[in-house]
């Protein structure tokens, strides 16, 4: 019973620090963000959705991720259950590809 409840204890330790560094790029990728906004690196991610939302006529916004490393924000829409990423260029609020 004793080495049941370690065994348990083990696997559950052991897949926590699996996840846990995809949880914590997820969060240093929103401090990047805010980072290279603040320093004027890169556009808001109001001005962004505010250049981009407009143009997805009929479509419903999911929401935003950000790629601190490429500088590329990506909005997900879903338009009759189709889901649509649209990548934005940070920098320029360039529409770099809609897939």
């Amino acid at each position: 019973m004793k080495q049941a409840v370690l065994l348990l204890l083990a696997t559950a330790l052991a897949s926590a620090s699996i996840t846990a560094p995809a949880s914590a790029r997820k969060g240093d990728d929103q401090g990047k963000a805010r980072e290279q906004m603040n320093s004027g690196k890169v556009l808001s991610l109001r001005e962004i959705e505010g250049r981009v939302v407009p143009r997805m006529r009929g479509m419903e916004y999911l929401g935003p991720e950000y790629d601190g490393n490429a500088q590329v924000y990506r909005l997900k829409f879903i338009d009759s259950g189709r889901v649509i990423f649209v990548d934005v260029d940070a920098r320029s609020g360039s529409i770099l590809r809609q897939r």
